[in-house]
């Protein structure tokens, strides 16, 4: 096999064994660690963390260990949040301290592993005479073919264990009037929850979940090969890397283009949409009407209808704009939050659960592919202000869904994501009406959208 094929291949099954743990505890945390918000909170604290993260480290650290030590330490920090949830409290201590342990390497790996693949696929092109940006966009298509899947193991691994539960109980009418858009805050909404989960199971699963964070950072550690002249060429590459300071400075600089401006909601609509599904969704819905051995089924169904709608979605654009897929995203997202704003989650109504997610899925693929996509197309001679800017709006609609979570009923947190959503559309409006105007001749969708490995880089 060639060798730069076979790290590419090592990095993407290092970071699917990394995922699979991260991925299914990031959906369990609202209903596995529910004691006075705690779960919601650490998530909160860890995208927080990561916006800290993303201004400064990832240069600082690459520059002084090299890609390779990068992945494998900042994905020691991904196995210490999951040994923060072995001993989960509000006072020991744990699982807030571990999150921001996370969130600060977070950037780093994501950036190591974009360094790491770049440099690869230059180097093969430059021997084999090819197009550098061909042989990188082939190894991203492969790294993202592999990691999307994580999504689909973690979250089967929780459902598959949960659901040996020997103490399932009945829900009474009584405790499900509870759950949906009119909950009762925590006093019954963790019914199922608490009677749900074992500690030995909680315990076989987190110990599932850290054994395979152990065998991603072993697979980098022991199979990725340093990359050739590893000192020199990615000196090099860093070099290109703005500092600190710089990349501060450029990235609220990058805030006086009106059109940066206006796409600030789209943006933290992205955060605040997948917060709501991780973190209410699963817990007031699903935990409370169902168990939380649901929670993992219910977010595979997310999972691969998101990755299959992404690939989709990334196709079919050229031919139907942004404008229309924008569209379609924003009625299934409005028509998903009115039906939860009135829906009555019963567990008879067992399909209904998971046809949420499924459209919750559709939408959110688009506002994945096609945002990143408007970026890349308008800010082209400034993408990494632009990037920055996306990286820590996104993190800002993370930081302030999770963080209110646990403070306001579900129905006034479908009101402000839908609010937010006719702002976003509004802004976004206006954005095209911008770029019409001054480039009347051409048609918006038809301009080449040069996006490359930035795409997906944003996902946790």
């Amino acid at each position: 096999m060639e060798r730069n094929l076979k790290n590419v291949l090592v990095i993407s099954f290092g970071f699917l064994l990394l995922f699979t743990a991260y991925g299914g505890l990031q959906s369990l945390q609202s209903s596995l660690n529910s004691e006075e918000g705690l779960g919601v909170a650490s998530l909160s604290v860890l995208y927080a963390a990561l916006i800290i993260s993303s201004m400064f480290l990832p240069p600082i650290l690459i520059k002084k260990l090299g890609c390779k030590w990068t992945i494998a330490g900042s994905m020691c920090c991904y196995i210490a949040f999951s040994l923060g949830n072995f001993y989960a409290s509000w006072y020991e201590y744990t699982l807030i301290p571990t999150s921001v342990i996370l969130g600060l390497g977070g950037a780093p790996l994501w950036s190591a592993k974009c360094t790491y693949l770049t440099i690869a696929g230059n180097s093969y092109a430059e021997k084999a005479g090819k197009n550098g940006k061909d042989i990188i966009n082939q190894y991203f298509g492969v790294f993202f073919l592999i990691f999307q899947s994580s999504g689909i193991w973690g979250n089967l691994i929780s459902s598959l264990i949960f659901s040996q539960a020997s103490n399932k109980v009945e829900i009474s009418e009584e405790s499900l009037a509870c759950c949906g858009a009119h909950d009762c805050m925590s006093e019954a909404t963790n019914t199922t929850a608490s009677a749900g989960p074992s500690e030995s199971l909680k315990y076989t699963l987190l110990g599932i979940y850290t054994a395979s964070g152990v065998l991603a950072v072993l697979l980098i550690v022991i199979f990725l090969d340093q990359i050739k002249s590893d000192q020199a060429e990615t000196e090099k590459e860093i070099q290109k890397t703005p500092s600190f300071w710089s990349t501060f400075l450029a990235t609220f600089q990058h805030l006086k283009d009106k059109r940066q401006c206006l796409l600030i909601p789209l943006t933290m609509y992205s955060g605040f949409e997948q917060g709501f599904l991780a973190g209410d969704y699963t817990k007031t819905y699903v935990t409370c009407a169902l168990g939380i051995h649901y929670v993992g089924y219910v977010m595979i169904c997310f999972s691969a209808v998101n990755s299959l709608c992404s690939l989709l979605f990334g196709k079919i654009s050229q031919f139907t704009g942004r404008k229309l897929l924008f569209a379609l995203a924003t009625v299934t997202n409005t028509a998903c939050i009115i039906a939860l704003l009135l829906w009555k989650p019963h567990p008879n109504q067992l399909v209904v659960f998971f046809i949420f997610p499924a459209l919750w899925g559709i939408s959110d693929a688009i506002w994945q592919t096609q945002t990143n996509g408007l970026y890349g197309v308008l800010f082209e001679k400034h993408k990494e202000a632009a990037f920055a800017n996306y990286r820590l709006w996104e993190s800002c609609g993370f930081v302030i869904a999770f963080g209110y979570s646990t403070t306001l009923q579900v129905y006034i947190k479908l009101y402000i994501l839908l609010a937010v959503l006719v702002l976003s559309m509004v802004t976004y409006g206006v954005v095209e009406y911008l770029e019409t105007k001054s480039s009347p001749g051409t048609p918006t969708a038809t301009k080449k959208e040069n996006v490359g490995p930035h795409t997906q880089e944003t996902k946790m």
